[in-house]
Order: structure tokens, then C-alpha cells, then sequence
């Protein structure tokens, strides 16, 4: 809310001896908030980007907070550690590169993957002397069929 104690003269401007109008300018204001929001539009399908993977879901299920490196296959079948593609065949040697000490992995796979890549990288990571702890979701019932 704004009071002025006198008339305006010389086209809107004060005059000497008028006190200054006490109004807040939100036009700054709205060009800051458009901006961030433009940032946040643009930040948020960046931290959403990642490897898509629906890991299947099973009765039982054991949480463990193991710092453990992560070996992902797609639906398609293809490999990664972490978030970068790896060759199945080199799958060990990257691990024990990048984590040097390391007895264990995490394998996630996609529900729809097929059998055979999963066998191959699980096979890999046996020859290498690797365990290998699968990651599941737990399954909440609603979907279960009677």
C-alpha cells in the first residue's frame, strides 16, 4: 500500500521537500522468479535421466546398506557399471579397476530382460570370483492374482 502526502507535479516526479512514495517495484521480482523457474524446468529432466530399469518384485526381500558397485542390465540387454555401458566381456576387469578390493556386486536387471544376457553377465562375474547380490523390489500384494 502506497501514500503520497502531496500532489504530483512536474509529470509524475517528486518535488523537493515531498517525502518519496514507498511502493515496492515486483517487475525484478517476477523476472527473478522466471528465471529460476526456467532453470528448475530445464535441471529437472536432467536429474531424472539415468538408466531405466523395473527390477521385478518378489515376496521377500533383504535391505542391506552395502557400499557395493552396481552392474545394470537394460531391457535390451546391455550392460553398465554404474551408469556407463560396459562389454560383458571386460565386465571383471572394469570392476576390479574402478573398485579395486571389491569381493561383490549389485546385479539389476529389468523384468523384461531375457534370461540369457543376465546368465552371461552372472556367469562373468562368477569366472572373476565375484558375488553377486540381485536387487528386487518388495512386493506390496496389489497386483498379486488370486
Amino acid at each position: 500500500m502506497a501514500f503520497s502526502a502531496g500532489g504530483m507535479n512536474n509529470g509524475g516526479r517528486r518535488s523537493r521537500g515531498m517525502p518519496a512514495m514507498a511502493e515496492i517495484n515486483v517487475t525484478p521480482f517476477v523476472d527473478i522468479a522466471l528465471v529460476l523457474l526456467i532453470i528448475f524446468m530445464i535441471t529437472a529432466h536432467v536429474m531424472e535421466s539415468g538408466i531405466e530399469i523395473d527390477v521385478p518384485k518378489t515376496k521377500t526381500t533383504e535391505s542391506s546398506s552395502k557400499e557395493l558397485p552396481v552392474v545394470s542390465i537394460s531391457k535390451t540387454g546391455e550392460a553398465f557399471l554404474g551408469q556407463e555401458p560396459v562389454n560383458i566381456n571386460r565386465l571383471a576387469d572394469d570392476i576390479h579397476a574402478k573398485y579395486p578390493g571389491q569381493s561383490a556386486v549389485y546385479l539389476r536387471a529389468d523384468r523384461e530382460t531375457p534370461f540369457d544376457p543376465i546368465a552371461q553377465v552372472m556367469s562373468a562375474l562368477g569366472t572373476a570370483k565375484l558375488s553377486v547380490n540381485v536387487v528386487t523390489q518388495p512386493d506390496d500384494g496389489a497386483g498379486r492374482r488370486r
